[in-house]
């Protein structure tokens, strides 16, 4: 501004001169050499003030022009950003209800296992019956700060599912389980309550597992490789015992079509209790909690189960994991009271550590074993040993997982059988 202000003064003198000049040479008046000499000195001046002006112009010009290219490149790049962020927005599945939210997940879960029954051995190409591949769609409507009404709709979908593969029936086929068709109403305050097909309030009590490797080792061991039958000592000739069959770990009900109510959260309890078709009932108390370095999980449950010769079963489970060195321990207990005979039990118990080997998520390791006894028939004890490595990538909801395990079985009243030794090697990805 002051220099534009310079400018409009010396076009001001220049013109007052000039004014000046026409009198003066009308009458011939004589300018001396000095006059002459200053007046050509400013005006030189003011020449160089001029161009020094022209040249801040054009730079101020060239400054605006960069800075205004510079702003549609930087709105360019946001909306870019914000293009990229909504993205994901559009393949979010709706709800055909606008005040319900539905979500759609799911998993696909394939293993190989190699075994050696005693005769021979064998690759089998299996969906983990540890976790079977699945899909979810789960809806929810929020009707106030307190209140929630909940849907699951889930289907298991597990061609070749490992407790249906045998030696004799290597390609079980498609194996489909409507495993949810549930409705419930969830309260804060009050607790919930769940009408349909879902976890029976003891499911589930048996496997409380901290330790990382639940996807191919925890409570029920048999899960991976259950439709393998047991072998004969001496002459090879399959057994119609299998391993699902000699090695059950008593956890619950499983999934029924059921009335259950579980109850608000107390210093880290619960209750849960549900009704069932033909005089069945079960009930458990949960337990978790955090602190001290430490994470832990608990489980009991009672069930009627009004079975030929057995009304009732008992089970429950713990896990502890220590948070700074990953160091768990995890134990689970079973057994139905039976009517007449010995009563069948099952103890297993599991050694474990998480690192993290990888920027990619934590890998966990695991060593157990498990004893069941009067399970396929009165003085039939089993043992079963295991060793697990688990390597989890987190960001993209994958596990990679090894297993090697061995299954023992001594019958006292039947043909003695070979033991079965497996090797795993599976991947399980959530989506």
């Amino acid at each position: 501004m002051q220099r534009r202000a310079r400018l409009i003064m010396a076009g001001f003198l220049l013109a007052a001169l000039g004014l000046t000049a026409v009198p003066v040479a009308a009458q011939q008046v004589t300018v001396d050499a000095k006059t002459i000499e200053r007046l050509e000195n400013l005006i030189n001046t003011q020449q160089k003030q001029l161009e020094a002006l022209q040249q801040e112009v054009n730079q101020l010009k060239q400054t605006t022009a960069s800075a205004q290219s510079d702003a549609k490149e930087a709105r360019e790049v946001a909306e870019t950003a914000k293009m990229t962020a909504q993205a994901p927005a559009e393949k979010v599945v709706t709800s055909g209800q606008e005040r319900v939210k539905l979500v759609v997940s799911g998993q696909v879960d394939r293993a190989m296992n190699v075994a050696n029954d005693g005769d021979q051995t064998k690759a089998y190409f299996v969906d983990n019956g540890a976790s079977n591949s699945r899909l979810r769609l789960v809806g929810t409507a929020r009707v106030d700060d307190d209140l929630t009404i909940g849907t699951r709709l889930e289907m298991a979908f597990a061609p070749n599912e490992s407790s249906k593969v045998s030696q004799d029936n290597e390609e079980s086929g498609d194996f489909f389980d409507e495993r949810y068709a549930d409705l419930s109403l969830a309260s804060e305050r009050f607790g919930k309550l769940s009408l349909g097909k879902g976890d029976t309030a003891s499911n589930n009590s048996a496997e409380v597992d901290l330790s990382g490797t639940d996807v191919v080792q925890y409570a029920s061991i048999a899960d991976i490789v259950g439709g393998l039958k047991f072998r004969q000592s001496g002459n090879d000739q399959l057994t119609d015992v299998t391993v699902g069959g000699a090695f059950k770990d008593f956890d619950g009900l499983s999934r029924k079509s059921r009335l259950r109510y579980d109850t608000p959260r107390f210093h880290g309890f619960s209750l849960a209790g549900a009704v069932i078709s033909d005089q069945r009932w079960d009930a458990s108390l949960w337990w978790a909690a955090e602190g001290y370095g430490f994470k832990s999980g608990a489980a009991a449950a009672v069930a009627k189960i009004n079975e030929d010769n057995v009304d009732y079963q008992y089970d429950g489970s713990f896990s502890i994991l220590h948070q700074a060195t990953g160091l768990n321990v995890t134990f689970s207990a079973g057994t139905k009271d039976s009517d007449n005979g010995s009563d069948p039990y099952n103890l297993w118990g599991k050694l474990g550590w998480q690192t993290k080997l990888t920027q990619y998520g934590p890998t966990s390791f695991g060593v157990d074993y498990g004893h069941s006894e009067n399970i396929t028939a009165d003085d039939d004890k089993g043992d079963s040993i295991g060793v697990a490595m688990v390597q989890s990538f987190a960001d993209y909801g994958t596990e990679i997982y090894l297993q090697y395990r061995n299954f023992s079985l001594d019958r006292d009243s039947a043909a003695s059988v070979s033991d079965i030794n497996v090797g795993t090697v599976g991947a399980r990805v959530k989506f």
